[in-house]
């Protein structure tokens, strides 16, 4: 199954509390139950003005959809083609 990096602009991002935080986690958790099993969140991180979320789905379609239901921005969505780290090097 394909997976996606989507950045989300929102200024503030970093200073949100963990409570505000838990919230937006809270929405887009519900989204994602009724959108069914064929779309993942894997994790996000938040930056000062953006928030990056890599996730799991068949297309960027349902991608896009899950931010617009959950009232979200998508302002990028680039599907991952490979991934590399420390031991790609070796």
């Amino acid at each position: 199954m394909p997976k996606y990096v989507i950045e989300r602009e929102i200024p503030g991002a970093g200073k949100l509390t963990p409570a505000e935080l838990k919230g937006i986690s809270q929405v887009s958790c519900g989204v994602l139950s009724k959108m069914g099993s064929q779309i993942q969140w894997v994790h996000s991180y938040v930056t000062d003005d953006k928030i990056y979320c890599v996730y799991i789905a068949p297309n960027e379609e349902m991608v896009r959809e899950h931010a617009k239901q959950g009232g979200f921005p998508a302002n990028s969505v680039a599907r991952v083609t490979t991934m590399i780290e420390p031991t790609t090097a070796e």
